[in-house]
């Protein structure tokens, strides 16, 4: 993380006050009137994204089944740093813990780290993947965002 980049920008970081997640239905309007989406026609997803002009981004998302239960969330943060030297390629990194929450209260999930630079143009890019799993305190960090978005959830948006 840079030195401006805001407090936000940081995996299982604080979520601005301000902050509003939304909250739109799983399924099309199409998949539920076809009946094809029936398993899944009362389930949402609530997003928070947060991002800024100088490319900061985060996206923290949470699924939640037809009685408001969260059955996964993950907390992702991309990171772009300057070319090191002139002519070279920005550098992108993510930072990803992600995961389902399992009927006993468990978490089921991994975190991962990509990272490399940025391709150009059409180029495939050349970055290194690394997971883990998550610690018990990432597990309780993403629980408590989870909560905190939980908390402000607005109305389902079609």
């Amino acid at each position: 993380m840079s030195p401006a980049a805001p407090g936000w920008h940081a995996l299982l970081g604080p979520i601005p006050a301000h902050a509003r997640p939304r909250l739109s239905p799983v399924a099309t309007p199409e998949l539920l009137a076809s009946g094809q989406a029936a398993p899944v026609a009362d389930w949402s997803s609530l997003i928070l994204e947060l991002s800024t002009a100088a490319g900061e981004l985060r996206i923290v998302q949470v699924l939640l089944d037809g009685e408001g239960r969260a059955l996964s969330a993950s907390d992702h943060v991309l990171f772009r740093s300057p070319p090191a030297d002139p002519g070279g390629r920005p550098w992108m990194r993510q930072d990803n813990i992600g995961g389902r929450f399992e009927a006993d209260g468990s978490f089921r999930g991994t975190c991962w780290r990509v990272e490399g630079p940025e391709p150009e143009d059409d180029e495939p890019p050349r970055w290194s993947a690394t997971s883990r799993p998550p610690e018990e305190a990432e597990i309780a960090a993403l629980r408590k965002l989870v909560a905190q978005l939980m908390a402000r959830r607005p109305g389902i948006a079609s």
